[in-house]
């Protein structure tokens, strides 16, 4: 399988993601928003052949431009400055974001056509989240 890019997934379900954000230091308002929010995310490819991938919802909007295996800074939506590097392993992007304030954080995004699997992990704490296809 590859990946699937120019689909909009909306989320649909979230296990964990409390516990995910507090390993992470996030306070408590903006877990709050964090939780009520249902983001769409695309992956699409830009002109210059690197990807994008978006995350929109009415909280919060994100774009990070990236080359698979290639570092580049990226600040998290909860607004930490981290290193990150994405690479692909078939239908998944593994990305890794690194600081020197909190431990290391591993994103698995699975993309299928009829979901987006994603599973986020720092220390013990795993969190997973669904997105469905938006018609």
């Amino acid at each position: 399988m590859s990946l699937i890019f120019d689909k909009k997934y909306k989320l649909d379900t979230s296990e964990n993601f409390d516990e995910y954000m507090k390993a992470l230091g996030v306070g408590l308002v903006k877990r709050t928003l964090g939780n009520s929010a249902s983001p769409v995310v695309e992956l699409t490819k830009t002109k210059d052949g690197k990807l994008a991938l978006s995350s929109i919802s009415t909280m919060k909007n994100s774009v990070i431009v990236f080359s698979l295996d290639e570092e580049f800074d990226e600040e998290t939506l909860d607004g930490r400055k981290v290193k990150s590097i994405i690479h692909q392993d078939g239908n998944k992007l593994v990305h890794v974001q690194k600081s020197d304030k909190h431990s290391e954080t591993t994103i698995v995004r699975e993309f299928n056509p009829d979901e987006l699997k994603m599973i986020l992990t720092i220390d013990k704490i795993t969190c997973t989240r669904i997105y469905k296809p938006v018609d």
